[in-house]
């Protein structure tokens, strides 16, 4: 049996391949550019060249692709892109269009074009997965996959995606209180979530597909590191090379949240961000007023010197922290963790089934909760 779990960053793309007969430590793993980073690569390629380029395929993560998709058309070349592929900029056709300067095309219209360089866009690419593998000879034929992405949904024109998501984490914590709660069965993910659902548009295999937020999916595998397993009540802070998140977690799992952009924050701020989370009086405003996504509170105890789990590829900013972090390192692998926290999370929205016994199985008396054990 084999599950693949892909966890898509903005500077990496983290590839698990879970077999049940294997201890986990032994699992087969990738620590890859991500999907956004190549095309990024792609893009400022084509602008040196001086050629035009096409961007079809899916919505995909932004970031460095719009960096450099900017970059080619200030140098006066040529960007076209269909509807779906554009949304990767902006969900808005016509800002994309006016703002960045980007000329939309039909997929007859695409088709027509020439002397471009084509780039195909997606979160996920199955193939390329199943090459890199290939040459060192293991053969990919998953049981299930599970792709993790950040998605801030599809806000109305006119309204923050900060805002929007936040909104969307809100009711989502409100209606069921766990971590897992962010993972779906890929034709069940919210229309809202429109990366969620552009990463189901991309995949054509005929194994369940799960996918999930990336935040919720780090902070999930950080949980199984044992030393942070054994505090009840912490404060888990994924620090990632785009956003950096915090999760107050208790008794009852989620007591509060807050979401910035990393390059916003330094460990001055981040810790007095942390203050705040543990003692209750982290403000919603005191996060989104300062370009960050926003905070949320569900508890109103304060958490006296609550122990602070911190992963994520950025965490050395919390390194000399007045806070004592501990670095967490589930299954003996940091950058893993969001698939480690994505296989928690399929274990109990996956069907019921031999692929869901045996993730539940394998997780069964390891150090961390999984979902499904939660009260």
């Amino acid at each position: 049996m084999q599950i693949l779990t892909v966890d898509v960053g903005t500077g990496t793309q983290d590839v698990f391949v879970f077999d049940p007969e294997l201890d986990i430590e032994n699992g087969f793993k990738l620590i890859m550019p991500s999907p956004t980073l190549i095309v990024y690569r792609q893009l400022k390629a084509a602008t040196e060249r001086g050629q035009a380029v096409l961007l079809t395929g899916v919505m995909m993560g932004g970031g460095p692709s719009q960096w450099a998709a900017r970059d080619h058309l200030r140098a006066g070349h040529r960007l076209y892109a269909t509807p779906d592929a554009a949304r990767t900029f902006n969900d808005d056709m016509d800002w994309v269009q006016r703002e960045m300067g980007v000329r939309l095309v039909s997929a007859d219209e695409a088709r027509a074009l020439n002397d471009v360089t084509h780039l195909d866009l997606k979160d996920f690419d199955f193939d390329s997965l199943a090459a890199a593998f290939a040459a060192f000879g293991l053969r990919l034929a998953p049981d299930a996959v599970g792709v993790a992405v950040f998605d801030h949904g599809d806000s109305p024109p006119g309204y923050s995606d900060r805002q929007f998501r936040f909104d969307y984490l809100d009711k989502r914590i409100r209606k069921c209180n766990r971590l897992s709660a962010f993972a779906y069965l890929a034709d069940e993910a919210p229309p809202i979530m429109t990366r969620l659902k552009a990463v189901a548009a991309s995949y054509n295999g005929a194994a369940p597909l799960v996918v999930m937020d990336t935040a919720p999916a780090a902070v999930l595998g950080a949980r199984f590191d044992p030393v942070a397993a054994a505090h009840e009540r912490a404060i888990f802070c994924n620090v990632g090379n785009f956003h950096t998140l915090a999760f107050r977690m208790g008794p009852r799992d989620i007591e509060g949240v807050f979401e910035h952009h990393t390059g916003e924050i330094d460990q001055r701020k981040l810790d007095s961000l942390i203050d705040r989370l543990a003692d209750a009086t982290l403000k919603h405003a005191d996060v989104f007023d300062d370009m960050g996504h926003g905070a949320l509170m569900y508890a109103d105890d304060a958490l006296p010197n609550p122990p602070l789990i911190v992963t994520g590829p950025r965490r050395s900013l919390m390194s000399g922290s007045g806070h004592n972090p501990y670095f967490a390192v589930p299954f003996g692998d940091m950058m893993i963790a969001g698939c480690f926290g994505l296989l928690s999370a399929m274990g109990e929205v996956l069907p019921e089934g031999e692929v869901r016994e045996a993730i539940r199985e394998s997780l069964k008396g390891k150090a961390g909760k999984p979902p499904w054990e939660v009260n």
